[in-house]
């Protein structure tokens, strides 16, 4: 068991854990690299985790807990007057600004990592979490809530599709068209559900 029961501590701790894993990665990471990157001992890390694997699931939950933040920061997510694109790039450019970049490409390191099976933790809520939060948004603009989890999922899944795809080639606006035409796909779909109800 920890020997602290100090959060705040913790927090710091897992909150320069993960700065240190946007600059290395964490597959194959290991306390004692992480502990030489954070110009500390081991003994850092053992004090408030037991070991790796209890590290790497708060990692995983603060994450979680981060992306979740940011999104419902969002302005215009729960107001049926902002269009839905206006959401979605949004978060492309918040996930692609110089001081994120590198987070963005932990979290999609991430869910490569989980989707492969090579991960020595769940995903809390990563994916599921996302599409939950696009499905909130489509709720409030009138799609009911079968139709609005199901096409949260597809336009999550393109968005994720496309940022992956930027961050491998680096051709942004072979990317930013795609995501033009997935914004015109979301509104139209929006207006028309938003159309389609009994009035």
């Amino acid at each position: 068991m920890p020997r602290t029961a100090d959060p705040r501590r913790r927090r710091e701790v897992v909150d320069a854990v993960i700065t240190q894993l946007t600059h290395t990665g964490i597959a194959n990471v290991s306390l004692r690299a992480l502990a030489e990157g954070l110009g500390q001992s081991t003994r850092v890390l053992t004090h408030h985790f037991p070991d790796k694997s209890a590290l790497l699931w708060a990692v995983l939950e603060r994450l979680d807990e981060l992306q979740h933040t940011a999104l419902r920061s969002t302005p215009g997510w729960d107001d049926p007057s902002t269009p839905v694109s206006h959401i979605v790039r949004a978060a492309w450019e918040r996930n692609m600004r110089p001081d994120e970049i590198a987070m963005t490409r932990l979290i999609r390191e991430i869910e490569g990592l989980a989707a492969g099976g090579r991960l020595p933790a769940a995903v809390p809520g990563f994916v599921r979490g996302r599409a939950e939060f696009v499905a909130s948004c489509l709720v409030v603009r009138g799609v009911p809530n079968e139709a609005a989890m199901v096409q949260a999922s597809l336009l999550n899944a393109a968005f994720s599709g496309l940022e992956g795809d930027y961050l491998i080639t680096g051709d942004q606006e072979r990317a930013e068209a795609a995501l033009d035409n997935l914004c015109a796909w979301i509104d139209t779909y929006v207006g028309h559900s938003h159309s389609s109800r009994p009035r």
